[in-house]
């Protein structure tokens, strides 16, 4: 090219040049084009085989995803399905590397500026603790209702926080000028129940990593007005082209996004578009288990 691309040391490349980031960026936008070529005629065909890779988090491959998979698979045999779990920085790694299809996580929007990012469904906090815990008595029933003064005079196990920005749930705390007293986070939802189940602190955790099996020893409270509902969305990038396996998973993550309102929403040049396309959309709230 004419150019220097990298720089040296010896004989190991140690760094790329800024003229090297430039063309990389280039290139890789070049194997996107000849990789949507290839998926178009596949599709065009009729050949249903291929890959499809997903990133996303603890909590939705545990609790949201098994019922999904489970059908995209009968339908779908020959694709063969690959799933990334971790943090939304770890998600948002795996998306600027071109290594996943879709991304499905909460909130944290700032960190994937060039998906198309689709509502899939909404959802309050929940708080867990050990059967006939105090708080079991503050839930409005009892003998005061369930405030964040309340929680934050208790031990408290949550989530990981991200490393970008301050949480919702830190902020709800410092809005109403409390610290929360946070004494163990983890990534996985499960995790979190155990530590709860020990007497370590508070779970608060998604409300579909309640199930019904949890009932025998851990109270589920609603916290549903203490911490802004989030939503749970899907992302992938604007320049792919969406084959029909694709648009099929996508349906069966979220029901309301059809084929065609999601292929509409591809087509849209911004992400201030897409919002506009679902303002008028009630999305559903997910839950954990109902029984009794």
């Amino acid at each position: 090219l004419g150019v220097q691309l990298f720089t040296r040391k010896g004989k190991s490349l140690v760094a790329i040049t800024p003229a090297g980031r430039d063309v990389i960026a280039r290139a890789r936008r070049i194997m996107r084009e000849a990789e949507n070529i290839r998926s178009l005629a596949s599709d065009l065909s009729g050949e249903q085989e291929g890959t499809l890779s997903i990133a996303t988090t603890h909590t939705q491959a545990r609790h949201v995803l098994p019922e999904v998979i489970k059908e995209f698979r009968e339908r779908y045999p020959k694709i063969n399905l690959e799933l990334h779990q971790g943090t939304s920085e770890q998600i948002a790694e795996l998306v600027a590397a071109n290594r996943v299809d879709f991304a499905i996580a909460t909130g944290s929007r700032q960190l994937f500026p060039g998906l198309v990012l689709l509502p899939c469904f909404r959802w309050d906090r929940i708080i867990l603790v050990p059967n006939g815990h105090p708080l079991t008595g503050s839930t409005g029933t009892g003998t005061k209702p369930l405030t964040l003064a309340v929680l934050a005079g208790y031990p408290l196990v949550t989530y990981v926080f991200g490393t970008t920005g301050e949480s919702s749930l830190k902020k709800a705390f410092a809005a109403q000028g409390l610290e929360p007293n946070v004494v163990f986070t983890a990534r996985d939802a499960d995790i979190i129940k155990t530590y709860v189940r020990m007497g370590m602190g508070v779970g608060i955790v998604a409300p579909m990593a309640y199930e019904c099996q949890d009932r025998k020893d851990l109270t589920a409270i609603s916290a549903a007005g203490l911490f802004p509902r989030v939503t749970t969305w899907l992302g992938f990038r604007r320049d792919s082209v969406l084959r029909r396996y694709m648009v099929e998973f996508v349906t069966l993550f979220a029901p309301h996004l059809t084929p065609h309102l999601t292929r509409k929403a591809a087509q849209l040049p911004t992400q201030a578009e897409v919002d506009a396309l679902f303002d008028e959309e009630t999305l559903p709230v997910r839950v954990g288990c109902e029984e009794g």
